[in-house]
């Protein structure tokens, strides 16, 4: 049964790259479209927990504003797909046309300084589509994901993401050390890119969300504690047919407190940034999963909770969750 789910999910995959880039667009959004309604009137799981997760950002929302956010919320959720499907074939003139970032030129002064920079972002617009930004504007950069199954089709991702400039290192199953790989990239003044709002290893760090506990990634800010690059927090959102970019200041290393306390601060502080972005723009926030504390099952809160005192978290699951 396993062999055949994998090739059931590997062939829809591969329909979307091989299909989807030669539809007339109108016709490939509409399409998608379609589906993103169609799931969120079936109302599955996956939207419920859209939907529990969206009343957090927007708490005084009524259910009819609620079903509004969620049904914007799928559609912009399949547009990412269906854009990284198709940008396989997009010239360099549509990604430059349809992408639009601003406070680019902090990040450049701090690669041209050759600090090196981590960038992060959360879950929002298309991160893929930015990173092509990046790398047609001369910046490539070392990103970290999460394998997936089947294998080839965690193959074809990277080699999609290859495609664009990006290099990819594997959370996990890989021959190459991930931590010392992003820390080597950054003493030699480069950019590394990662995803940092949820965390994939429950060894992040607790930070207040909407006001209330979740648990992000350590990994950015602890690197940027090893090895002096500039740690900044982005958001993403979509404007009509354009995906809008904001580089934010740079999280400065605080000056007092362990690194441990530093991490924290720093994690916290890359927090209220999405947080703000988050509640300007929820519909662009693709979180289908549960992703605060309370929702989690008793058992991943209490494995963290339980651990014994002293015994620290090993230094690479911690950095490299910033996947």
């Amino acid at each position: 049964m396993k062999d055949l789910k994998d090739r059931l999910v590997y062939g829809a995959y591969a329909a979307g790259w091989g299909v989807l880039k030669h539809l007339p667009e109108p016709a490939a959004r509409g399409l998608f479209d379609r589906l993103a309604d169609y799931a969120w009137r079936r109302r599955g799981p996956r939207v419920l927990q859209l939907e529990a997760n969206l009343l957090r950002v927007r708490p005084g929302a009524d259910e009819a504003r609620l079903r509004e956010l969620s049904r914007a919320g799928m559609r912009s959720y399949m547009r990412y797909w269906l854009e990284s499907f198709r940008l396989p074939v997009w010239s360099r003139e549509r990604v430059a046309r349809d992408v639009r970032v601003d406070g680019f030129e902090q990040l450049r002064e701090a690669l041209e300084s050759g600090r090196g920079a981590v960038i992060t972002l959360p879950h929002m617009g298309n991160w893929d589509l930015a990173g092509a930004w990046v790398a047609l504007e001369g910046y490539p950069f070392t990103t970290v994901a999460e394998r997936l199954e089947p294998e080839r089709l965690f193959d074809r991702f990277v080699a999609f993401r290859e495609s664009l400039g990006m290099e990819v290192l594997a959370l996990t199953g890989g021959s190459v050390n991930v931590v010392g790989t992003l820390a080597r990239r950054l003493r030699e003044g480069k950019l590394v890119c990662l995803v940092g709002d949820r965390d994939l290893s429950e060894a992040g760090v607790e930070v207040s969300f909407f006001g209330e506990a979740t648990r992000m990634p350590a990994g950015p800010a602890a690197l940027c504690q090893r090895t002096g690059a500039a740690l900044m927090p982005v958001s993403l959102w979509y404007e009509g047919r354009m995906l809008r970019a904001q580089i934010h200041p740079e999280v400065a290393v605080p000056a007092e407190g362990d690194r441990k306390e530093k991490t924290r601060i720093m994690t916290q502080a890359m927090a209220a940034v999405w947080e703000d972005a988050i509640r300007e723009h929820p519909e662009d926030w693709h979180m289908l999963q549960r992703f605060w504390l309370a929702d989690l099952p008793v058992r991943e809160t209490v494995e963290v909770a339980e651990r014994p005192p002293g015994r620290p978290v090993e230094e690479p699951a911690a950095e490299a969750s910033g996947a």
